[in-house]
């Protein structure tokens, strides 16, 4: 069993629309981060929080999903985040999660952001976002997620809950607030990496990208609006140890999630 995991969340500004752009301007970062396992980047990483899905939308074989395998490789470290991905005549918010051996593993967005009628633009994703990477079992969550602590509740034992998002300054609060509770109540660590500046859509985003551990800690984070990464090792038989004294979870309640 792998105890520990060094991981790597990345905030920085998107380019609106603009894949090459994006794509040169994360892989001048990649190359100067630490040795790490995994580097967390923010939602449609590749674009921008658009809904012009259907200009955008790639197969999985696609640009961005070719993009991703190749730095995965290079980094020799897991790599995700959101893009806009068409499957089988439908098209998601899809939560790409890259191993250094070219594996995929993903997750679809469920909870859409109707605020911005992105319930117009991308289907509704019906996997559960449980992952397994080096011994760890990992939840993938994106963006408006967060607000659904049901979607997000620890019933299988996960490790690690990550939370990759497109957040504006308007209601960063809930962000930061949202973070620590979904660490807290599923005694999990958990990382939530924002983007930064102003999209297409005069929305501007404040970062506030943070890891904490399973009690709420913050391990890491920043509240500066500015390009950054932070690093940091979890380390499992830590979690496990307090879970073991603690048992908050023995006591969660028991429920189904309809489709």
């Amino acid at each position: 069993m792998e105890s520990r995991l060094t991981v790597s969340a990345l905030q920085t500004h998107l380019f609106w629309q603009d894949k090459e752009k994006n794509f040169t301007h994360l892989a001048e970062q990649l190359v100067d981060l630490p040795s790490t396992d995994l580097v967390v980047l923010p939602e449609m990483f590749a674009t921008g929080f658009t809904m012009e899905a259907e200009t955008f939308a790639e197969p999985m074989d696609g640009p961005t999903v070719v993009w991703m395998q190749d730095w995965a490789k290079k980094q020799n470290a897991a790599l995700c985040g959101s893009t806009i991905i068409s499957d089988q005549g439908k098209i998601y918010n899809r939560f790409l999660f890259v191993a250094p051996s070219g594996e995929i593993q993903y997750y679809d967005k469920r909870h859409t952001f109707t605020l911005a009628g992105e319930h117009k633009a991308y289907a509704t994703g019906q996997n559960d976002g449980i992952i397994t990477y080096k011994d760890w079992k990992i939840c993938l969550r994106v963006c408006y997620d967060l607000r659904f602590p049901v979607w997000g509740r620890n019933t299988m034992d996960y490790d690690l809950l990550i939370y990759t998002a497109n957040w504006p300054h308007k209601r960063i609060h809930a962000w930061d607030t949202l973070l620590t509770a979904r660490a807290i109540e599923n005694m999990s660590y958990c990382i939530g990496v924002n983007r930064i500046g102003t999209d297409g859509s005069d929305l501007q985003y404040p970062g506030h990208t943070a890891i904490y551990d399973f009690l709420g800690e913050q391990l890491g984070g920043t509240t500066k609006n500015e390009p950054g990464q932070i690093t940091i090792q979890l380390e499992k038989s830590k979690q496990q140890l307090v879970r073991s004294k603690l048992n908050f979870l023995n006591d969660r309640d028991h429920f189904v999630i309809q489709p």
